[in-house]
């Protein structure tokens, strides 16, 4: 161990350990500026001993200290330890290990982080402050560690599993072509249902698709870095759901002005109000779940969020931007106006029968 301490070069490497000794170790370590190296003994008092650790100002001194409680057992540790540090003697310069000259190593992570030397013969009471001409910083950052070191951290193995590297291209190819098909069933249900009102559909799906597109190739170049994965890509199929569903609301809420008898211009007009107001609805609900669920999830699941709520705020710029002035314009056009069955539903006309009467 001694001829290991001989040879170590903090300016290498601060963690000799790795953090993996155990408290019974004898180990070799440096101070995080790597400027001092250390032998240490194993350790005298261990951080779940700690009760409190807060970094106060010297009323008398004005200097900022770390002022340590511990528990019962930690306090009787603590003075055996600064009772043991005190009896090496005052601090010698040519003090060879492991005499420790009068040095306590608070150590984290295998990395000595302060190294205070015991000024009584024993400090007992389970009280102790630490001093050094700390500023503000420093002492707030030493009774932080020593409040993280009262925390002891288990971690058990929940799962194993070994990925291929060829996973992610199949996932992603498989992501396109279901996309690819529900995107084409859709529209070839518009086109069956709607007529030329899928058209409007298939438009309003394309100029969403560009500017998807394109905000993802601008959040990708900037300092967000943004980058589209899987679950990113499922946010955006999930996406051409909530798009069509805007134009089924607004679509059927037209159907159903037609079939009352009205000329498709005054539909329009008179169904845009209903049907806005479930729109907006709908997606103020898909993008507050979105929201939610970016807040509290973390990893891939944030990318299938934040797609989600870009996505739903598409859909509400292109029904609003694009799609009811597309129909407004189409409602405007003789052909249109006249022939209800561009709709896909005929338009029903009251009538009277006569009959004769008798003389």
């Amino acid at each position: 161990m001694q001829q290991t301490f001989a040879t170590y070069d903090c300016s290498k490497n601060t963690r000799p350990t790795a953090g993996l000794d155990g408290p019974a170790d004898y180990i070799v370590s440096c101070s995080k500026d790597a400027t001092q190296k250390f032998l240490l003994a194993p350790a005298g008092v261990s951080g779940k001993e700690i009760k409190s650790a807060n970094a106060t100002v010297n009323t008398q001194t004005n200097e900022w200290l770390v002022q340590l409680s511990f528990t019962r057992q930690g306090g009787t540790q603590w003075f055996n330890l600064t009772k043991k540090a005190f009896e090496t003697g005052s601090e010698v310069p040519s003090c060879q290990p492991p005499s420790g000259c009068n040095a306590i190593g608070i150590v984290l992570d295998g990395v000595v982080q302060s190294y205070p030397r015991s000024q009584q013969d024993g400090i007992a009471g389970g009280q102790t402050d630490i001093t050094g001409s700390f500023t503000q910083e420093e002492a707030s950052t030493l009774a932080n560690v020593l409040k993280f070191g009262a925390l002891p951290l288990k971690l058990q193995k929940a799962s194993v599993s070994s990925i291929s590297a060829s996973l992610g291209s199949d996932q992603l190819r498989g992501g396109l072509i279901a996309g690819a098909i529900g995107l084409a069933l859709v529209i070839i249900y518009s086109l069956l249902y709607y007529r030329a009102l899928g058209l409007v559909t298939i438009a309003s799906l394309v100029l969403s698709g560009m500017i998807l597109f394109a905000v993802v190739v601008l959040l990708g170049h900037s300092a967000l870095g943004y980058t589209l994965s899987l679950p990113g890509i499922a946010g955006f199929i999930v996406a051409v759901g909530i798009t069509a569903d805007s134009f089924v609301v607004f679509f059927e809420r037209l159907r159903d002005e037609v079939r009352e008898g009205r000329r498709l211009r005054s539909g329009v007009e008179r169904a845009w109000p209903r049907a806005r107001r479930t729109i907006i609805s709908a997606d103020a609900v898909s993008l507050l779940a979105a929201v939610v669920l970016y807040l509290v999830s973390i990893g891939d699941v944030r990318g299938f969020a934040f797609t989600l709520g870009l996505s739903t705020i598409s859909d509400l710029f292109i029904v609003f931007f694009f799609t009811r002035p597309i129909i407004t314009l189409m409602a405007r056009t003789k052909a249109f106006d006249s022939g209800a069955s561009w709709t896909g539903v005929g338009r029903a006309r009251a009538g009277a029968s006569l009959e004769p009467r008798e003389a």
